[in-house]
């Protein structure tokens, strides 16, 4: 087991939502069914919501939470109300952290399938928010992400050097082979996680855009277990990729709300233990098992600095702290 011997820096977590009551009603007034599974856990903005999620992260020794409201997204036809619906939740998130800076960042919110609004409400929400980059789904309106329409978020996020967080949308990567038997969270959420990135790959996004900070869920799903199978048919791919795909994700961040050591070991293998940050998926994660996100990475066999890193440097890295 890894023993801490080192200064602490700062312990993020780079995977934690947060679900303001006023922005899911905005959702379900503009047409969203999908709110349920975020209410009601205790990612809320009620004033004891937020006491007891500051007393789980000092009991598992967390210093901060990165929010993201991923998959609680905006994807609206209407433009109205999916640019009215981000600037709420970014106006929200940029409110709490107002009032707990050491506690909390963000991550915008951006109204696709709205390309050229999305790089809009980023560059207001960073520059006049503070957030970080920008938090997306694995698909949006059943659209990849490699659609060419929201190439003005993937260029005005590479202008900026700014993260793009991706996260699993919980459409059952559009199959009713999950969909129907109860298998979107344990096995479609992480294979979205895969699928969303390899399309962003195929298409080219990752090759134009060099400069976006890709940070990934889940371990990036399966793709550690794949990566040598995806190398080795990289030649079939529509658009191709310029360097092997492992090249390409050892230059990407992955958090590490996994909780497998095993699969942990894989993924340091494959992306290098400089590039796992700590990650929860709060508050879908809680009590016990959120202490276990940080416990089961000094359990995993790693070297002490791997753990270090993985816990205490790489997020404060890439965050820029």
């Amino acid at each position: 087991m890894y023993q801490a011997e080192c200064e602490h820096v700062m312990r993020i977590d780079m995977h934690a939502h947060y679900f303001p009551t006023e922005y899911l009603d905005k959702l379900e007034a503009c047409g969203s069914g999908f709110t349920a599974i975020a209410r009601g856990l205790g990612a809320g903005d009620d004033p004891g919501e937020i006491d007891k999620r500051l007393a789980l992260m000092d009991a598992a020794g967390v210093d901060m939470q990165l929010l993201s409201a991923t998959p609680q997204l905006p994807v609206f036809d209407r433009p109205g109300d999916a640019i009215d619906s981000a600037k709420l939740a970014n106006d929200l998130y940029a409110d709490l952290i107002s009032r707990y800076p050491r506690r909390f960042a963000g991550l915008a919110t951006t109204p696709l399938p709205h390309g050229e609004a999305a790089a809009e409400e980023l560059s207001r929400a960073m520059d006049e928010l503070g957030l970080h980059g920008a938090s997306i789904g694995t698909e949006v309106a059943y659209r990849t992400l490699g659609d060419r329409s929201f190439e003005p978020l993937w260029s005005e996020l590479d202008r900026r050097n700014a993260i793009l967080y991706i996260h699993a949308s919980g459409q059952d990567a559009a199959s009713p082979l999950i969909a129907d038997h109860g298998l979107r969270w344990v096995v479609g959420a992480p294979f979205e996680d895969t699928i969303g990135l390899l399309h962003l790959m195929a298409a080219g996004v990752v090759r134009r855009h060099p400069n976006i900070k890709f940070l990934v869920a889940h371990l990036g799903g399966p793709l550690p277990f794949l990566a040598q199978r995806i190398d080795d048919n990289r030649p079939y791919w529509q658009e191709g990729f310029p360097e092997r795909p492992t090249q390409a994700w050892r230059k990407m961040w992955w958090d590490a709300a996994n909780f497998h050591g095993p699969a942990l070991r894989c993924a340091v293998d494959t992306f290098g233990a400089d590039r796992i940050v700590l990650g929860s998926d709060f508050p879908y994660v809680q009590g016990d098992l959120y202490l276990r996100a940080r416990t089961y990475i000094e359990e995993a066999g790693l070297s002490a600095t791997s753990v270090e890193g993985i816990l205490e440097r790489n997020a404060a890295a890439l965050l820029g702290l």
